[in-house]
């Protein structure tokens, strides 16, 4: 993890977390109904476990957001869910800082959760390890073939995505050249990765909040610019949808038909 990107910082007196933040505990009661909603097993000791030894292991640390760390990987771990990812995926989610952050080692984390986490985990950390500040943008392509080839399982690259897209939701907090910075990245690099594996919301996200941070200004005009046509827009797409679903339930076909924006 990159600390800077993160927005992780030492615990400070002065340092306190928004008066509006969500609490751990309402974040993790969301994470478990989120899951219930798609996952067959009702046991979510996996899911408990891992937050409890990601919450005792990052302990006072805070982000530049000023809300406790742990509030980071129960949003990472959220995103996963929303994608429906197995509970490993959850936890490692959960888990994915401990060996970068704090004294967690790797040993200790696979005596603690098995081989199969523990390796989500390093994963993502290692891939955490790669400096891409330097990089020209012409090597964006290769650089993206690199984080690939490197990820032996899937599964880290998608962790990494969901952590890439909680720090771009909270870039704010930190400074204009290192939002800039970020967002270029996330432009050149993760929005890519996002598309090429099939995971639009994700990349969609990616791409407009690194807008918003790289051209605020024609962010601002095209936010205003959808707002005002949505109304419309929206009618026009559920009377398409309406139409298709006629005319094919006309014809002896059962379907289901689904619409939506573009970003």
């Amino acid at each position: 993890m990159n600390p800077e990107e993160e927005g992780l910082i030492p615990p400070k007196p002065s340092v306190k977390a928004p008066a509006n933040f969500t609490s751990p505990d309402e974040l993790y009661k969301e994470l478990e109904d989120s899951v219930r909603k798609y996952h067959p097993s009702d046991d979510l000791s996996l899911i408990r476990k891992a937050y409890e030894v990601a919450l005792n292991s990052h302990g006072d640390q805070r982000r530049r957001s000023g809300e406790p760390y742990i509030i980071h990987p129960l949003c990472v771990a959220i995103i996963l869910a929303e994608l429906e990812l197995d509970k490993e995926s959850i936890a490692a989610g959960l888990l994915h800082d401990v060996l970068e952050d704090t004294p967690m080692t790797l040993k200790e984390l696979i005596g603690i959760f098995g081989e199969e986490i523990a390796f989500l985990v390093d994963g993502v950390t290692k891939l955490d390890k790669i400096n891409m500040v330097s990089r020209q943008e012409r090597q964006a392509e290769s650089l993206r073939k690199m984080l690939m080839a490197m990820v032996k399982d899937v599964r880290v690259i998608i962790i990494k995505l969901a952590d890439r897209l909680h720090n771009m939701r909270t870039l704010y907090a930190l400074n204009e050249e290192k939002r800039r910075r970020i967002a270029q990245e996330t432009l050149d690099i993760y929005a890519p990765i996002a598309h090429r594996l099939g995971i639009y919301a994700i990349r969609s996200e990616l791409e407009d909040l690194a807008l918003k941070y790289l051209e605020p200004e024609k962010y601002e005009y095209i936010v205003s610019e959808v707002a005002k046509l949505r109304p419309r827009q929206a009618d026009f797409l559920q009377k398409q949808m309406d139409f298709f679903k006629t005319q094919l339930t006309e014809m002896g076909i059962e379907c289901e038909i689904e619409g939506r924006e573009k970003h």
